[in-house]
């Protein structure tokens, strides 16, 4: 089984899964439970079955599935035959899980809307890493996740070979167009100055970005030192442009490429030279990677 990157989750991305099939179990369950599997399967009943992928894709979120059988307190063993980042292919055994019939019933939509999400989040980014293989542009996420999936989406980028922008607004500067034209309607000041702002005002080691459309806002930008210029919506000529010119202007700054990305033009974009791609899309337009339940087979 080819593994792109073998990943586990951190301590952080397991307490926030945990949190989430809570409140996943709760809206399914109510104070009733599964009245379906109560009504018609004996409570002693014992059963095994397999999640199986249906397609070609990126496992991503195994061990939060595994967090759902734990979460209804039934003894369901959970056996793993892949770990996260393997490349699936129509057939693939993922897992085994087996117990009470009840609890494999009661958990399976919980589990596998987990594991179809995060699975298809991280097949979607292994397509973009494969598409620009052989360039030194990284693939990245952005803020655009479903609410409070924001760490679990972004584990399954890293699942598909992808890198994780920020988090969230907490932990990076990004000067985007709307802060900028509060700012200057205020101060009246450069894009470099706002960056020189920002990076007086925040703790060091804090990585200061800024979004700029054209080459002039480009050259104004990068004299302030940014960590980052996300050169956003431009033509594979301007991002051509904008690589020559920053190493005139400033060689330790990154670039990345932003918008109007798709699987048929990354690799144009990752050929000009730029450092980073950041992709929407890998979080809000994935398409579900296809696993599910066969039973009776252990």
């Amino acid at each position: 089984m080819a593994i792109m990157h073998r990943m586990q989750p951190t301590t952080e991305e397991l307490n926030d899964a945990q949190r989430l099939i809570q409140q996943a179990l709760a809206e399914d369950l109510r104070e009733a439970g599964d009245i379906t599997s109560q009504a018609l399967i004996p409570a002693e009943e014992q059963g095994s079955v397999r999640i199986v992928s249906r397609q070609q894709g990126v496992l991503a979120g195994l061990p939060f599935a595994e967090l759902v059988y734990a979460a209804l307190g039934d003894t369901v063993q959970f056996e793993r035959h892949v770990e996260d980042g393997s490349r699936l292919h129509p057939g693939t055994a993922v897992a085994t899980i087996t117990g009470s019939v009840r609890a494999l019933l009661t958990g399976e939509r919980t589990a596998l809307n987990l594991l179809t999400l995060l699975s298809g989040n991280a097949s979607l980014t292994a397509q973009f890493v494969d598409a620009v293989a052989g360039t030194n542009a990284k693939i990245l996420d952005t803020r655009k996740t479903l609410p409070g999936l924001r760490l679990l989406q972004k584990y399954a980028i890293r699942c598909g070979g992808g890198a994780n922008h920020r988090i969230g607004l907490f932990d990076a500067v990004l000067i985007k167009d709307n802060h900028l034209g509060a700012w200057k309607a205020a101060r009246h000041g450069t894009l470099a100055d706002a960056v020189r702002h920002c990076r007086a005002q925040v703790s060091a080691g804090i990585i200061v970005e800024i979004e700029v459309d054209t080459l002039d806002q480009f050259r104004d930008a990068i004299q302030g030192a940014p960590d980052i210029v996300l050169l956003d919506n431009m033509t594979c000529e301007q991002l051509s442009q904008a690589v020559e010119l920053r190493a005139e202007l400033g060689p330790k700054v990154e670039l990345e490429a932003s918008g109007g990305v798709h699987l048929q033009t990354v690799a144009g974009i990752a050929a000009t030279g730029v450092d980073r791609i950041s992709i929407g899309a890998l979080t809000h337009s994935a398409p579900a990677l296809d696993l599910g339940f066969d039973w009776g087979r252990s």
